[in-house]
């Protein structure tokens, strides 16, 4: 993927601007979890029970691999795309087999692409510029196959409520099938603190969500 000259910069490239080890110092704290065993693939799972074997997943705003890296692993083909060439790096270092690419979601744009499933884990969401939310999302509708399913999790008070979100998932094109409030399945009530949400094409049958 190319990303234009004329582009937004995202909240995460904003940051990475201001404080050049930002991303050196986030790969090795999730390289450090790992080596303790902790649970860092939570999302993945959830994903992987979503789908059958063998699917096509977009691992949106992929970091450094884990939840693409894990997918792969259990026999999913993934492609994972995310704008900081430093994490991309290090997903290829750390879990060869996907697809890594660079590239800014806002300009989403993978010739037959038809995504069983996009995930888009870890407040990647919270991180885009607001002037390009929309275009994020229509773009996750746009690759997805008739059957997909869009999976979006990011934490509350991050400056994207919940409702707004919502909202701009509708008029990119998008049908909630289910809110959860944890990657664990928890139902999402109004104190959540956080969201999973799952959507479909808004122009997929019934019968093709099933």
């Amino acid at each position: 993927m190319n990303m234009s000259d004329e582009r937004t910069p995202s909240g995460w490239e904003d940051i990475v601007a201001a404080d050049p080890t930002h991303s050196g110092r986030y790969v090795e704290r999730f390289r450090e979890l790992a080596a303790q065993g902790s649970d860092i693939v939570g999302e993945a799972r959830l994903i992987d029970a979503m789908v059958g074997r063998g699917s096509r997943v977009l691992d949106a705003g992929c970091g450094p691999g884990r939840t693409g890296g894990y997918l792969h692993d259990v026999g999913h083909t993934v492609v994972g795309v995310d704008v900081d060439p430093v994490l991309i790096e290090a997903a290829r270092a750390d879990h060869p087999g996907p697809t890594w690419l660079v590239g800014d979601l806002a300009e989403l744009d993978l010739p037959g692409a038809d995504f069983d499933a996009i995930v888009c884990a870890g407040n990647v969401v919270t991180f885009l510029a607001p002037a390009t939310r929309v275009a994020v999302l229509t773009g996750f509708a746009r690759h997805l196959a008739p059957r997909g399913r869009v999976v979006i999790g990011f934490g509350a008070n991050r400056g994207y409520e919940f409702s707004e979100f919502l909202t701009d998932a509708e008029t990119a094109g998008l049908t909630v099938d289910v809110l959860l409030s944890t990657w664990d399945l928890r139902p999402f009530t109004e104190d959540s603190d956080f969201l999973v949400a799952v959507f479909s094409r808004a122009n997929s049958s019934p019968d093709a969500r099933t």
